[in-house]
């Protein structure tokens, strides 16, 4: 008997443009040929039900529900008194809670897979629930959370300016931690998408067993183009650009690395490709050597104009997205270790690694005058992902985690 799945997901997976939404579309577009798949999703604008795309193919049935909105004074109270973490507000929503018992109730699935920790609180909600047949529920942590906010007040509580985002990530790592371990204990099981986010839950819950269902690339879609479109003083990164992480890393290259840079390579520039810039990234707009691009429909021609292909990152946790797509891509990529963490590569092998500002900007001028060690480096990349990192590969780890 083909199994069944219902997949609870933030926001619809299509069109797949960030990191969330590329993950829980590849799974589900890869397991349909041997799942029968069931969507219900959160959508954050009031079209965006009628953009389904490929999913209408892929799925036996879509239900969507409109996104819950709270208020700034409603978030800052919670933020400081609710004993719930922030995370875990974002998303609560009687309709949905309705609309998910509804689905149990009309069908039998196998399994509940639940997406983020945002949509943890709804797999909560079916262990509870009284049903003719209790569905098992996979919680695919994609990033270990509290992990993420405790790394970003060790990052600003020594910069005064960022006081307030420190307070607030000190409240959320603390919350974070009871949150995430009460969700890793009660529910069925538990995948991650890094070995290093999989020890960081195990110091929450010692006796927890996870999966590393690592995040992938289609490698079919994300290619390498002709070296004609590379741009020899180009530097590119991309993400989502309101996310804390993706600031900070923008921020930080901009203002300690690329003027280092462009003492060697004074037509060096730097462009930002992501939606949502954050208005602290407002001043970077207004500078001749930067460009931020907002959101664009496909960021491949943009990747490919890079000579080198950048990932400042010093906050955060999970696996890039974006640093496979650059490397099925072919891209010469210069990155912090935080940046390629979960991913299996080794620095000078398949890309560079430099943690301090002098390393990084001379890294990436060695790469600029280089275009043959470019080359040499995209090649090993695209190799790597094709090889361990291509959905197809993928999925079969998820299907492990059914199989039990």
């Amino acid at each position: 008997m083909t199994p069944k799945l219902l997949f609870l997901t933030p926001d619809l997976p299509y069109p797949p443009h960030q990191g969330a939404a590329i993950r829980s579309f590849n799974l589900i577009k890869n397991l349909v040929p041997s799942h029968e798949i069931h969507l219900l999703s959160f959508v954050q604008q009031s079209n965006a039900s009628s953009r389904l795309g490929p999913l209408s193919t892929f799925c036996a049935n879509v239900a969507t529900v409109p996104a819950p909105s709270r208020s700034n004074k409603s978030r800052a109270l919670s933020v400081l008194f609710s004993a719930e973490p922030d995370m875990a507000l974002r998303l609560p929503s009687a309709r949905f809670a309705n609309q998910l018992r509804l689905c149990l109730q009309r069908e039998r699935f196998d399994f509940v897979q639940v997406e983020a920790i945002e949509m943890a609180q709804y797999g909560l909600a079916v262990k509870r629930m009284s049903l003719p047949s209790q569905p098992q529920v996979v919680f695919d942590d994609i990033n270990a959370e509290y992990l993420l906010q405790k790394r970003a007040f060790q990052s600003d509580i020594g910069h005064p300016t960022r006081w307030l985002g420190a307070f607030y990530s000190l409240i959320q790592w603390q919350k974070l931690q009871r949150y995430e371990a009460k969700v890793c204990r009660q529910l069925d099981r538990v995948v991650v998408v890094s070995h290093a986010d999989g020890e960081a839950l195990l110091e929450l819950v010692p006796e927890l067993h996870s999966t590393v269902v690592p995040n992938g690339v289609d490698t079919s879609y994300y290619t390498p183009t002709d070296r004609e479109t590379e741009s020899d003083t180009t530097l590119v990164f991309t993400g989502k650009m309101d996310f804390r992480p993706n600031v900070d890393a923008v921020l930080w290259f901009a203002r300690e690395v690329l003027p280092l840079i462009r003492e060697a390579v004074p037509q060096a520039r730097f462009k930002v490709v992501g939606r949502d810039p954050h208005p602290r990234l407002n001043p970077l707009a207004e500078r001749a050597d930067m460009t931020l691009t907002g959101y664009v429909d496909d960021v491949r021609p943009h990747i490919a104009e890079a000579g080198v292909y950048v990932v400042p990152l010093r906050v955060g946790g999970g696996t890039r997205l974006k640093v496979l797509e650059a490397m099925s891509m072919g891209k010469a990529i210069v990155t912090t270790s935080l940046g390629c963490e979960g991913i299996d590569v080794a620095d000078g092998r398949e890309l560079v690694i430099a943690d301090d500002t002098h390393t990084f900007a001379q890294s990436v001028v060695d790469l600029l005058g280089d275009t043959t060690r470019r080359r040499e480096l995209g090649g090993v990349a695209r190799s790597l992902v094709e090889s361990t990192h291509d959905w197809r590969h993928i999925t079969p780890l998820l299907e492990q985690v059914y199989e039990g």
